[in-house]
């Protein structure tokens, strides 16, 4: 079992170096070819005013000690939406995040509730 094991490893180092050389090789004769850049989706103007007032919100709410974790992930949710070019999601998102920063502000207008005596 140990010689298997001990041969087993040998081939996979073999194989690793010889990919590693493979690699080096091919980038010292070519120079490197920078990827496409992929097009970036655009968002609608309406879906790009949304998320910056939700950011700008979240960014207030934050700083005030009054951001609900609800809105935070519809932010990220509005966030990682706007990278697709999903501009319906995004709308969406951005509208709870606002929504739930509105209300963690006014939470912070309610009385202190006093437990016991």
């Amino acid at each position: 079992m140990t010689k298997f094991l001990l041969a087993l490893t040998s081939v996979a180092l073999l194989g690793l170096s010889g990919c590693a050389d493979l690699n080096a090789n091919k980038s010292s004769s070519q120079p490197a070819a920078k990827p496409a850049e992929a097009a970036k989706p655009a968002l609608s103007a309406e879906a790009q005013a949304a998320l910056t007032a939700a950011q700008a919100a979240v960014k207030d709410a934050k700083a005030k000690g009054a951001l609900w974790t609800t809105a935070e992930n519809a932010l990220k949710a509005a966030e990682t939406a706007a990278t697709t070019g999903d501009s319906a999601t995004v709308l969406k998102q951005a509208k709870l995040a606002s929504d739930q920063v509105q209300k963690g502000l006014a939470q912070l207008n309610y009385p202190m509730l006093k437990v016991g005596d």
